[in-house]
């Protein structure tokens, strides 16, 4: 489960986050929705422990991300909008060393080699990969620990229509593990009745929960809440 409460961030007089609190829970994925500034970004680094806020709390499966940030981020795994790599390593290289960073069996690495397509480019440097390629191997690392919690900040940006869809089928079946999935995302046509549950991010806070069934029609009236439709924290319901 992932929780944050009040969090409120600040880059010098520029205040990004004003109060941002949501519950994002186990076996689902949800989903933040909002434009460009918005705070979503910055909101998926202080859950991964890589920006610190300046007030209010978040924490990965009870472990606090500020107080207890080793074990919230053993909890979890990050794929951000651009993933970078040296550009002279090979892609299994890469994977290599990640799983050697999080304690995950060598083997594992060839499963997440075909999961993710990247057979055919294991032998070749991160240089010579597409925008698409380098973002199925950030799939493949944010998959490689099986971790309960997935962050993940804008992954479809790269990814042509087919690996698109097979991300979220991917996501969907992680969920149905158990894991609790966050999704961040302005391109929400694409996302229509993928996630079980929306928030809509503005302004550095959430705004409302959207009917995920109905993405771009509430997308186009983001700018007019209704008052009867104000997220309330505590309520979870699967569509």
């Amino acid at each position: 489960m992932i929780t944050a409460q009040n969090l409120t961030k600040n880059y010098r007089r520029n205040a990004v986050l004003r109060g941002m609190s949501f519950v994002a829970n186990a076996g689902e994925i949800t989903l933040v929705v909002g434009p460009n500034g918005a705070g979503k970004t910055t909101t998926i680094k202080v859950l991964a422990g890589l920006v610190r806020p300046n007030e209010g709390t978040a924490r990965i499966n009870s472990f606090d991300v500020v107080r207890d940030r080793i074990n919230a981020q053993r909890m979890l795994s990050y794929l951000p909008q651009q993933p970078n790599f040296h550009p002279r390593l090979r892609c299994g290289e890469i994977i290599q060393f990640y799983a050697r960073l999080r304690g995950v069996a060598l083997s594992r690495c060839e499963a997440m080699l075909d999961q993710t397509g990247l057979r055919e480019f294991e032998r070749m440097q991160i240089g010579e990969l597409s925008g698409g390629t380098r973002q199925r191997l950030g799939l493949a690392l944010l998959l490689l620990p099986d971790a309960p919690v997935l962050l993940l900040d804008e992954p479809g940006l790269s990814l042509d229509p087919t690996w698109r869809k097979r991300l979220q089928e991917t996501l969907r079946f992680e969920a149905a593990r158990g894991k609790a999935v966050l999704v961040t995302t302005h391109l929400v046509a694409e996302w229509n009745d993928v996630a079980h549950r929306c928030l809509l991010c503005c302004d550095g806070k959430i705004d409302r929960e959207l009917d995920p069934r109905d993405l771009p029609q509430n997308f186009d009236e983001m700018k007019r809440p209704d008052p009867a439709l104000i997220y309330e924290p505590h309520v979870s319901v699967f569509h």
